[in-house]
């Protein structure tokens, strides 16, 4: 009887304090997020994202929101089959959505992507019979989007591509979508109603491939200025997103006032409290070293809830707010005074304008060494417990809620970001995102309440996506080998033995990684060469070569489909990719020994392998530049405004600022790129190595970067040079080609590849010996190399 007692003391403790041991605690300040739209508005909105997908044969769902669904606060739908007709219920039009894609991955093996999509659905529907099917949500919300996707993926977009990619967030379940298109025309407003004028403004907004750290106070001006045309258009825009977002039942996450202001203040405000932030990539004063106003001084709060109440004149009310005062930033002191008044200060501005505000900030800065214990216990407790939530961004790699007692108490989400610049190599930690969340949830004290993705840039790798979003209602682990198997069949409507060989190997090769630090990115034939470079690979490229060979012989029953013929591209692609470093240290060989024609021989099979890749990627349209620099300038409403789109557009992808502050960081692999951007950049390089070698010189690496960056780099991010906005040539028929070409010259790559290993410098305590792991690594087909030639 005594045991019994004290179970009923404990659990009437735990209901007293909101706190579930399995999903974390239950945030009573939290429950007022909900969609403010009708059950019968999101009825209708989920209705017209099945006609969008389906056509006709939409008809052939019933579909209806029900409030009262399931458990509060968690999406829950139910499937089943009534009279031939598949009826699908859910708690809001997003757990509708949900359990409609559900039905269409798990039932029909279709597949609705970024590349495309697979829904030829069979003749007769499966039938699910009563009682059905109900899921419901492990946790309250499925956050989406990076502070950053919005310029490296997201910053040409027009509604038609929007309402699209909205339709693949609800799909996913997302519920908890970043929304900050159209901010400037707000800002505009409050600040020229505080006496700023239009140049003051010209000189603080950044341009429109550069608006994400413009509005994080990392740099200004930079890329603009921003035409009055582009304000008004985006305005118009983020009415029609968050329209369709509240019409699906998401809570569209606004910003808010972070303390960035224009350098105007100082002039306008003499008696404010302003300072200068540090240097940001190497910008410089001119468009770095940002004005931060002081969080405690009377215009912070003037600015700051102004400019809340300006949005919510203009856009209505949701009550969750982003703001990042120091993302990459390292604050003025490390006194916790000062960290917890900044944090007061933000909370305070925010609850001026709305009473009932949630401030959602990204938790990227607290993976700088700036924050000990002491500087973001200040930070985060300064706000009230539950008002605030913290983004663990990259929680696959680098969990922060771990290190900081969840967060010292606020809600938090765990997150995978995944990607940094948007840029295209095969990559992905499967079984990291496969047990991650658990683990969050599970953890002492958990305050986790939902999970995320945080990529800096999309649009690639949409297998890590799909496997992370399932998160939202997964119970448990999967079995990844059982889930790629469905997930081949799903995307190609099909199954095809040699294609589940290809992406049985990919999941356990490229899809592999289970290191605690970044060291996938940018490397081969797309960055800037060097003379001592260090490149990175974790995995076989003996594997990587087998599974481009499974793809090969699957084209024979598969080429017909969009979304097979996208892959067989990207895999082609990076197996180029990986090729090239062989070729790069041939040509660093031959430089070495001063042989003139093996150096000019290898140069020449680069070369040519870089004019290869641009056949291949102009093949599919997905990899076209002039889908790029087309959609910016689109946007144009005159030659001016076209011109400062398109040097917008050229200069984020390549040399990222005026003089190349961060080169190649956002790199694309598209075709038009190679031909004239990578493809001349390589043939200085060797030219230039020849000619050392043919007048006795050394190599000097700062005078080649002031040449690739004057007769290169600069001139293409100046160029106005149209491209083909249609694929040429058959990419099954191309890839065929290249295969036999390139396979055969693979057969010694491992050998070289491990002869080659070296571990980089890390900064975890349990990668310290990776260099006497390295072997163990190899032999379990998941390897982390740094490469010095």
């Amino acid at each position: 009887m005594m045991i019994y007692q004290q179970i009923l003391v404990i659990s009437l403790f735990v209901c007293i304090l909101g706190f579930n041991p399995v999903n974390g605690v239950e945030f009573e300040t939290l429950k007022h997020l909900k969609a403010k739209t009708s059950a019968e508005i999101q009825t209708e909105a989920v209705k017209d994202l099945i006609k969008r997908v389906l056509g006709s044969r939409s008809s052939e769902f019933n579909v209806t929101v029900d409030f009262n669904l399931g458990p509060q606060g968690k999406d829950t739908y139910k499937i089943v089959t009534e009279n031939g007709v598949q009826k699908i219920s859910g708690s809001t039009g997003v757990a509708v959505a949900m359990g409609f894609y559900y039905y269409i991955k798990y039932y029909c093996n279709g597949q609705f992507t970024w590349a495309g999509q697979q829904v030829n659905l069979p003749v007769n529907l499966p039938t699910i019979p009563s009682p059905g099917i109900t899921k419901t949500t492990i946790d309250r919300f499925r956050y989406y989007q990076n502070v950053c996707t919005v310029s490296y993926s997201l910053a040409w977009l027009n509604w038609t591509r929007w309402e699209r990619h909205i339709d693949w967030m609800v799909l996913q379940g997302i519920n908890l979508p970043l929304a900050f298109t159209g901010q400037e025309a707000i800002f505009q407003r409050v600040y020229m109603n505080l006496g700023y004028s239009f140049q003051d403004l010209e000189e603080h907004f950044g341009g429109p491939a550069f608006l994400a750290w413009a509005r994080m106070g990392n740099i200004r001006g930079w890329g603009g200025p921003l035409p009055t045309a582009w304000i008004t258009d985006k305005l118009v825009l983020q009415h029609k997103i968050l329209n369709r977002m509240r019409s699906l039942g998401m809570i569209p996450v606004l910003p808010g006032f972070a303390g960035h202001v224009p350098a105007a203040t100082t002039r306008l405000y003499p008696s404010a409290n302003v300072t200068r932030l540090s240097q940001w990539g190497r910008f410089g004063s001119n468009y770095s070293e940002t004005y931060l106003l002081d969080f405690q001084d009377p215009l912070f709060k003037k600015i700051g809830s102004s400019f809340i109440k300006e949005m919510q004149n203009e856009f209505g009310v949701d009550h969750v707010y982003n703001a990042d005062s120091f993302n990459e930033m390292t604050p003025r002191s490390s006194e916790a005074s000062y960290l917890a008044s900044a944090s007061r200060g933000v909370y305070e501005a925010m609850i001026e304008g709305d009473p009932q505000a949630i401030w959602l900030m990204q938790g990227w800065l607290f993976l700088s060494s700036f924050w000990g214990p002491t500087q973001t216990e200040a930070l985060l407790t300064a706000v009230p417990k539950g008002r605030m939530i913290i983004l663990d961004l990259y929680s696959e790699l680098r969990p922060i809620y771990s290190q900081t007692k969840s967060y010292y108490g606020q809600p938090y989400i765990w997150c995978m970001l995944h990607n940094f610049g948007g840029t295209m190599e095969l990559y992905g930690a499967l079984d990291l995102v496969n047990k991650g969340p658990f683990t969050g949830r599970n953890f002492v004290n958990s305050t986790m309440i939902g999970t995320g993705i945080t990529p800096e840039g999309i649009f690639q790798n949409e297998v890590v996506y799909e496997f992370m979003n399932e998160n939202a209602w997964r119970t448990e682990p999967r079995n990844i080998s059982q889930w790629i198997s469905e997930y081949a069949q799903q995307r190609y409507g099909q199954f095809d033995i040699n294609a589940n060989k290809a992406w049985q190997i990919l999941q356990r090769s490229v899809y592999a990684y289970n290191l605690s630090e970044k060291f996938h990115g940018k490397d081969g034939f797309i960055k800037r060469p060097k003379i001592k470079p260090r490149l990175t690979i974790w995995y076989k490229p003996s594997d990587l070569y087998q599974a481009w060979e499974y793809m090969v012989m699957a084209s024979a029953q598969l080429k017909t489909n969009q979304l097979f013929r996208y892959d067989l591209v990207d895999i082609t692609r990076n197996s180029l990719q990986v090729i090239s470093m062989k070729m790069y240290s041939d040509i660093l060989a031959a430089y070495k020994i001063k042989n003139i024609t093996a150096l000019q021989n290898a140069g020449d099979k680069l070369i040519k392998l870089l004019t290869d890749v641009d056949l291949l990627l102009a093949s599919d349209t997905h990899f076209l530049l002039s889908n790029w620099i087309g959609d910016a300038l689109s946007w144009a409403t005159d030659v001016v405004e076209g011109a400062l789109y398109e040097y917008n557009a050229r200069n984020q992808i390549t040399l990222w600022g005026p003089d190349g502050q961060i080169v190649d960081y956002a790199s694309k692999q598209w075709a038009g790129l190679f031909m004239d951007y990578y493809k001349p950049r390589w043939q200085l390089f060797i030219d230039t190595l020849i000619n050392c070698v043919k007048t006795g010189e050394k190599f000097n690496s700062q005078t080649f970067a002031s040449d690739v960056l004057t007769k290169v780099e600069r001139p293409f991010t100046l160029s106005n040079k149209m491209y083909p906005r249609t694929p040429t040539g058959d990419s099954v028929s191309i890839v065929s080609k290249l295969y036999s070409y390139y396979r055969p010259s693979t057969k010694e790559h491992d050998k070289f590849y491990k002869n080659h290993v070296k571990s980089s410098k890390i900064s975890t305590e349990k990668n310290k010996n990776l260099d006497k792991h390295l072997s163990r690594y190899w032999n379990e087909n998941v390897v982390q190399m740094q490469i010095d030639l």
